[in-house]
């Protein structure tokens, strides 16, 4: 089986897709694929579907939402023995389980790989930390299950994968830096700042990546950018860290080319309350 959750829903067996139509299939469907291995149990299940205020059916209707995505199951697997469908969704004593390999599920790929993309980059090696992290990334084809409704168990782990692909995408950023790769990365930066108007990592890269490609007044016109953005929709300063890399480059100082991580500066965050 291959199933896709990092962008629209897709689930496919022996090439034959078991996306079901209905809204609450889908979800469960969903979340099975994001716990694969694990028994996800039917009060969980429960829960995903309609919350706190179940129906008086709810048993019985999710038993038949189980019974609809092993008949899908059977119709692709139809080549293979009897029993097939019901070993890949299996019920287990209290809930049920999607039994497929984490190669088979494209967010176990995502964390795997960047599990190896972060230790390449501790061990120093970043070549490989760019490489491994920018295959994580490759797994992404959308938001998180863009096309499927997320109830509370959903919602859980849509959250964990996108702030999880921010930080695989700066470390990936970091590693490349450090590379020597600012012209490359200043257009990828820039759309980056665009959609996240907020996050100073992603702004002190873009302001190291020009300030090294001989453009110090672009990064300084970044910086007084995302300053006016913090200050106008939180009221804050940007973080010490980023006004001591503002007056490094006003100085003309070096700034080192893989960010502040680098220049002895810990990396961002808690900006100060104006005033």
């Amino acid at each position: 089986m291959d199933v896709q959750v990092l962008g629209p829903l897709a689930a496919a067996a022996s090439g034959t897709s078991i996306v079901p139509t209905a809204t609450k299939p889908r979800q469960i469907l969903a979340l099975l694929a994001l716990n694969a291995g694990r028994i996800v149990s039917v009060p969980q299940l429960m829960e995903e579907l309609w919350g706190t205020e179940l129906p008086r059916s709810a048993a019985t209707t999710l038993q038949t939402y189980i019974l609809q995505l092993r008949r899908n199951l059977r119709t692709a697997l139809r080549a293979s023995p009897p029993g097939t469908a019901e070993q890949v969704l299996a019920t287990r004593h209290g809930g049920y389980v999607l039994a497929l390999e984490p190669a088979m599920v494209d967010a176990d790929e995502f964390d795997r790989l960047a599990v190896l993309g972060y230790a390449a980059y501790g061990a120093g090696d970043m070549t490989a930390a760019s490489a491994l992290l920018g295959s994580a990334l490759a797994k992404w084809r959308g938001p998180v299950l863009v096309d499927v409704r997320h109830g509370h168990h959903l919602s859980i782990e849509v959250t964990r994968l996108e702030e999880s692909r921010i930080g695989v995408l700066e470390r990936r950023v970091r590693a490349d830096l450090r590379l020597g790769r600012h012209h490359e990365l200043i257009g990828e930066l820039s759309a980056l700042t665009g959609h996240h108007p907020l996050d100073e990592s992603l702004h002190a890269h873009l302001i190291v990546a020009l300030y090294r490609c001989g453009r110090a007044p672009r990064a300084l016109a970044v910086y007084q950018k995302l300053r006016d953005t913090l200050v106008d929709e939180l009221g804050l300063e940007p973080s010490g860290q980023l006004q001591r890399l503002q007056r490094a480059i006003l100085c003309g100082d070096q700034v080192r080319d893989y960010g502040l991580e680098g220049a002895g500066l810990p990396l961002l965050r808690q900006p100060r309350l104006v005033g």
